[in-house]
């Protein structure tokens, strides 16, 4: 197509490519160079490693029978090990840790650079578990079973070689499997399109296949949710990133056609319900609304509708995020003005979903952070800009909801001086975009404050206020300001506010961050030579996209594993997978649409940019790197000032181990102090 002639920069997508390695490695050289020669360098440095190290850092857990989880790194264990405890001991100043399993020891033994990328374990004795080990952070990974009790690989267990794969127990001895079986069972977007039950001791390629999505899908997925008393089997066809069909497999094997729109995804299951949001108005019920279908009612055909419950109704700001259920009561994550808070509803009988807030912390945001099988008890936190987080457990059928403290954080940074508050821009459209502000109290309003402004605006994520002991430390006790951006395309108030954004109305997200740029300058808050932009992957387009579209307001831009060729970007590893999002380039209307902002397309030679800084990984493989390298070497070839630093490893998450993440945040913030911390 179009793009794709005249490209002169088509061999940097060539992500092992010789010359591009090459390319890469010269430009990563200089920016180092660069960027040591701070006079900031080298105490950013150790700000970064005394609290990315921190021997007292608080370790995240999962319950499992009573004990608890967690996969740990530090300067001994840089690639990380899975270690257990116990509830009293975690409790304590020094919890004893048993380890399971040493990552570190075993790419040693294997010579692989094995990253972890997580496990599933089997209900209900936990002994089993399928372990992904990806080679460098990439989103392909490797699956493993493993034996928690021995402490071993399982001989001739369940094993796949690299793919994004996806695996799930049905029992002991069978596993639904999705993954790369050969021609045609991969969808445009690199995900797996066919199911195969596979039984243990038996060749893969003679699994059966059990279900397959249309050839033209986003994926196929099969999941087991199991409790302590029944199985239940779900298949889903993704037909793109926000509808699909979802079966029910009974027990006897036959699948039944769940009669819900396209847009209504499963969030729970619960007490024989399945519970539903709603992405779309349906019959009585709003958008933004939780609904349970009986199981009984299933197979009703076209009235459905008719056997749905209300759990829970948006309000104007107050919405969904997420549900989860312990063993007896139902547990949702709400956002209340984009504030989290978790509400304990108790189910009475059919239409009788009783709700009750479960009240911890003050001011910030509470999260689910996990349940343990069987059992009513479940894990949350709390935290806020200034406020650590503390991780409390609690039981849901207590009817007091009395949070025991497991352990607070450590404070990084002096926050006794400084505030938090709340304002609103008004876009281009009108629309009033709400935004966070942290800075020192009494600020002073000159136009001089250094001052980062951090959005993301996409696929209904919600960005919330949380506490990071390295921006505390590194920006916000020295004096910077730190805005948080509630754009358009987030989840932060509801289906809605994510889908005026979506396709030919994506341009609307940039402006939305650029409402609030002017408003920081109108306010006299900080001015052009004093503001940053960061983001990254779909926020990498944001700030790609509004620095294209408004150079004028910013001195500092951070363009972190972006997508910026937005006429090939659903052409490049799962990109074909977000067309629901920002539309498909192949049609002439969007196309012309998507050229209104594709950084790639608009940037020129004969205007003036700020230094923009990229940052992206070469392992990669949901954002292609190339998007960086094309657009970092086409505005250099241009005449432009630019930075480029990519990390042979760390996927889309950056870094793979922490001494990467120490580097990567240590050129971020020396970068920033280079351009916005002046007089």
């Amino acid at each position: 197509m179009a793009s794709e002639q005249g490209d002169a920069y088509l061999w940097l997508e060539e992500v092992e490519g010789t010359k591009a390695l090459q390319y890469v490695e010269a430009e990563n050289n200089k920016t180092l160079t660069e960027l040591k020669k701070s006079p900031v360098f080298k105490s950013l440095e150790a700000e970064a490693t005394q609290i990315i190290l921190a021997k007292d850092r608080v370790p995240q857990v999962e319950m499992i029978r009573g004990e608890l989880y967690n996969f740990w790194q530090d300067e001994k264990h840089v690639r990380g090990i899975l270690r257990k405890t116990t509830l009293e001991s975690y409790k304590s100043a020094n919890p004893k840790w048993e380890v399971i399993l040493d990552l570190d020891a075993l790419a040693k033994a294997e010579n692989e650079n094995w990253v972890w990328r997580g496990s599933s374990e089997l209900p209900p004795h936990f002994e089993r578990t399928l372990i992904q080990l990806s080679r460098g952070g990439k989103d392909a990974t490797v699956v493993r079973e493993f034996n928690l009790k021995t402490k071993e690989f399982v001989k001739d267990g369940f094993n796949l070689p690299e793919a994004k794969n996806q695996m799930s127990w049905k029992d002991e001895n069978t596993v639904y499997v999705g993954t790369d079986f050969g021609p045609g069972s991969l969808t445009p977007s690199g995900y797996a399109r066919v199911i195969k039950l596979w039984k243990r001791g038996s060749p893969l390629e003679q699994a059966p296949v059990v279900f397959e999505a249309e050839k033209t899908d986003m994926s196929a997925h099969t999941w087991v949710q199991m409790n302590a008393q029944k199985k239940y089997v779900l298949h889903l066809r993704s037909i793109g990133f926000y509808s699909g069909e979802q079966w029910y497999e009974q027990e006897d094997g036959k699948k039944i056609k769940i009669d819900m729109p396209l847009d209504a995804q499963i969030q729970a299951i619960f007490k024989d319900h399945f519970l539903f949001i709603l992405r779309s108005d349906l019959g009585k019920f709003k958008k933004g609304s939780l609904v349970a279908l009986p199981l009984e009612h299933i197979s009703k055909g076209t009235s459905t509708v008719d056997y749905l419950q209300l759990v829970f109704a948006p309000t104007d700001k107050k919405f969904l995020e997420d549900a989860g259920a312990t063993e007896n009561y139902l547990m949702l994550m709400t956002l209340d003005n984009t504030l989290g808070k978790v509400v304990k509803v108790t189910y009475r009988g059919p239409n009788d979903w009783q709700q009750e807030e479960v009240h911890v912390g003050k001011n910030g945001v509470v999260s689910l952070k996990g349940f343990e099988w069987g059992t009513d008890n479940y894990l949350v936190s709390y935290e806020d800009f200034l406020t650590p987080p503390t991780t409390f457990l609690l039981s849901a059928e207590d009817p007091k909801n009395l949070a025991i403290t497991l352990k607070t954080a450590t404070a990084r940074f002096n926050a006794k001086d400084l505030q938090v508050q709340r304002f609103e821009s008004v876009s281009k459209d009108g629309t009033k975009i709400p935004y966070f502000m942290v800075s020192k109290k009494g600020l002073k309003l000159d136009g001089k404050n250094p001052t980062l402004l951090y959005g993301y605006g996409g696929f209904e994520v919600s960005v919330k206020p949380a506490y990071s002991g390295l921006l505390g430390k590194t920006w916000m006790e020295k004096g910077g300001v730190y805005v948080l951006a509630n754009l358009r395309g987030g989840g932060e108030f509801g289906p809605a506010w994510h889908q005026a954004v979506q396709k030919e109305n994506r341009y609307k997200v940039y402006e939305d961050f650029i409402s609030i740029a002017e408003d920081l300058i109108a306010k006299k808050v900080t001015s052009p030579q004093h503001l940053g932009i960061k983001g990254g992957s779909n926020g990498g387009l944001l700030t790609g996209a509004t620095v294209v579209l408004r150079p004028d307001l910013f001195n500092a831009v951070l363009c972190q594993v972006p997508l910026l060729d937005m006429l090939r970007y659903h052409k490049l590893l799962a990109g074909a997978s977000w067309m629901d999002e920002y539309g498909n380039p192949e049609d002439p209307q969007m196309r012309e649409a998507i050229l209104k902002y594709s950084p790639y397309q608009n940037v020129k030679a004969t205007q003036k940019y700020p230094e923009v800084f990229f940052m992206t990984s070469t392992k990669d493989d949901r954002v292609h790197p190339g998007h960086a390298r094309k657009m970092f070497a086409k505005m250099k070839d241009q005449g432009h000032q630019v930075l480029y630093y990519e990390n042979t490893e760390g996927g889309h998450s950056r870094s793979a181990n922490l001494q990467q993440a120490i580097l990567w945040n240590t050129l971020e913030f020396s970068y920033l102090r280079e351009k916005l911390w002046h007089k």
